[in-house]
């Protein structure tokens, strides 16, 4: 990975991804590039300066000279923030997307962090009861009441949250992306929807919409003051709900547990003392039609001993 020098012409270094390649590679004349996307996450719009003693046209002339990366294939390294476009220009205010830690079935535990996920019966087993807040059951995630919810809307004091959110800034879809060797993704009731796309890189996307109920709701504007359970300030839209089931491989092998994470470890709220194998990971929520994202920090874990 490299930047290119930005000062002079504007650059255009377009790629084709990994799987893109394999699919040209197929030679048998079928390959189109259907979909393509942009992003600007190496540019600090922090250097504006609109008050530049020059006038105007060096407002943003260290931004149109910042060097830009140079295009790479591994779509798992590249573009956390894609652009969109909203062809309105009357916004105040973009629409977001938050992790909701308000009730104690969707809190992350607040000792480590993140979510844990119990990969195996043994570790399930050794959750301590009373002390769930921020766990999962692996193996049978119905056995917890717990989920992961995110919140979708106009995260501002500006705008009052009982006034309908506008159609267009409603997110209807979203991606959920994690590693296909550590997890699966259920709804709160158990229900699984195979992931639409697995890249070679093993990171699976999940793609919901509204016409998946188990994962997607509206939420219902509540006019009372303050309101409960809320962690987007202003009009909201959608929520989406999920836990998370451990893979086989998780389950019934130390493998990946020895390869990518590691062992001796205490956790807090388990009674198995330290000897807890453990994989840290993210789970990354997108919004398709917003483009707003979120990482969400997981950590499996696993007690053979």
């Amino acid at each position: 990975m490299a930047f290119l020098d930005n000062s002079g012409d504007i650059i255009l270094d377009a790629v084709l991804t990994d799987t893109g390649r394999y699919r040209l590679a197929k030679g048998d004349g079928t390959f189109k590039i259907a979909k393509f996307a942009l992003g600007d996450d190496e540019i600090n719009y922090g250097l504006f300066q609109g008050t530049h003693a020059s006038g105007s046209a060096y407002y943003d002339l260290q931004i149109l000279r910042s060097p830009v990366l140079e295009a790479f294939t591994n779509n798992g390294s590249s573009m956390k923030s894609k652009l969109v476009t909203i062809t309105r220009n009357n916004l105040l205010f973009l629409p977001s997307i938050k992790l909701n830690n308000v009730q104690d079935i969707n809190k992350m535990s607040a000792v480590h962090g993140m979510w844990i996920v119990a990969a195996n019966t043994q570790a399930e087993g050794e959750i301590v009861n009373g002390l769930t807040g921020g766990f999962l059951k692996g193996v049978s995630p119905g056995a917890l009441t717990n989920y992961i919810k995110i919140d979708q809307g106009l995260d501002t004091d500006q705008i009052s949250p009982v006034i309908d959110l506008d159609t267009d800034l409603v997110e209807t879809q979203y991606n959920v992306q994690i590693d296909n060797r550590l997890g699966k993704i259920v709804s709160p009731t158990g229900t699984s929807i195979e992931p639409s796309f697995i890249d070679d890189d093993q990171i699976a996307t999940y793609y919901y919409t509204t016409t998946n109920s188990a994962f997607v709701s509206s939420i219902t504007t509540i006019a009372d003051t303050p309101q409960v359970n809320q962690v987007i300030t202003g009009p909201r839209g959608t929520s989406l709900a999920f836990k998370v089931r451990s893979t086989a491989e998780l389950q019934t092998s130390d493998y990946l547990f020895n390869t990518l994470g590691s062992s001796g470890n205490t956790i807090t709220g388990m009674n198995g003392g330290a000897n807890y194998k453990v994989i840290d990971t993210f789970i990354r929520v997108q919004g398709v039609k917003t483009g707003a994202s979120i990482d969400i920090p997981v950590r499996f874990i696993k007690n053979t001993a």
